[in-house]
């Protein structure tokens, strides 16, 4: 009799331990009783009727992410390859419809993916694609909510991973992308040679200029020397021609001076005899003396001429008086 009662023991057991079932976190249980839905058990520790409930199916109720590769044209006829990341999740509430209304949630998500994509990438061209992939990221969204919405699928996210054009187009791309920045170097180098250029001009002009000036305080300066010295002069009793002279053949020698000290220097001619010196003050009072008179008739000229003028205007007025 013993014998006989401890396999109905051990199977009561195994029978009452098969009645007991525990659902991890972010996880719903499908209980079923003869096939029929029973229950929705979250989770923890949890019972049923060993034989007639069994449980159908458990469901990840955490966020679950789903890649799809779309491969579709452009308006421009490029082919390009999109990768698309669905990031979605089972609503709590909404667990009876997310596992009995829809067999494979990955297909129907992929099959509305491919669908959207399709009919907005060729709207746009290969460029607009990069600027717009946020758009297109929307649109999959919104078409993926309102479809899966009524099968207890909530799609928190979608987003445009990867845009893959194909090699050819690609490293045409490249190419442009290089030409664009090599014409934009060369614009840079060219504006860097033309402020070179005109900053050069800029000091060489400044140049030109202080060599002028300095040019003209050394001749107001030599000029103030050579008063000075015939004032000098003029105070010991020489008059203001004898003083030029004198001065004229001080020069005179000292220019010979300094260009026999100068050993590189080439070989120049010049008179050395003392007659020198007059001769070149009385070339130089001669030429004044000469354009003094021209000056003095130029203005007698342009005197006559006025006079002229201001009579024929005077018989004008008064032949209109008349």
């Amino acid at each position: 009799m013993i014998l006989f009662l401890i396999p109905i023991l051990i199977f009561g057991i195994i029978i009452l331990f098969s009645g007991i079932f525990t659902v991890k976190q972010q996880t719903a249980a499908i209980v079923e009783r003869f096939g029929k839905f029973q229950s929705i058990r979250n989770s923890g520790l949890h019972f049923k009727i060993p034989i007639f409930d069994r449980i159908a199916g458990r469901i990840n109720l955490k966020i679950q992410q789903l890649d799809v590769l779309v491969e579709t044209k452009t308006k421009d006829d490029v082919f390009v390859k999109l990768k698309i990341s669905v990031q979605f999740q089972v609503i709590k509430s909404r667990v009876y419809d997310a596992f009995y209304k829809l067999e494979n949630p990955q297909d129907q998500i992929t099959s509305y993916v491919f669908d959207v994509v399709r009919a907005e990438v060729p709207k746009m061209k290969l460029d607009d694609v990069f600027e717009r992939k946020d758009d297109i990221a929307i649109a999959v969204k919104s078409e993926l909510n309102e479809a899966m919405s009524d099968y207890g699928y909530d799609i928190i996210k979608t987003l445009v991973t990867d845009i893959d054009p194909d090699v050819q187009v690609k490293a045409a791309m490249n190419r442009i992308n290089a030409s664009e920045r090599e014409k934009v170097a060369a614009e840079y180098e060219a504006e860097a040679e033309r402020i070179k250029i005109v900053a050069k001009a800029r000091a060489e002009a400044e140049s030109k200029r202080l060599q002028g000036q300095g040019i003209a305080d050394q001749r107001r300066e030599i000029a103030r020397g050579l008063e000075e010295s015939v004032d000098v002069l003029n105070n010991v009793g020489i008059n203001s021609q004898e003083a030029s002279a004198l001065i004229v053949v001080t020069q005179h020698y000292d220019t010979l001076q300094s260009i026999g000290e100068e050993t590189n220097s080439n070989l120049i001619l010049l008179p050395n005899s003392p007659q020198a010196g007059s001769d070149m003050l009385n070339n130089m009072i001669a030429s004044f003396t000469a354009s003094n008179q021209i000056g003095e008739q130029m203005k007698l000229a342009n005197a006559k001429k006025g006079i002229v003028n201001k009579s024929k205007s005077g018989d004008r007025d008064s032949e209109n008086d008349k």
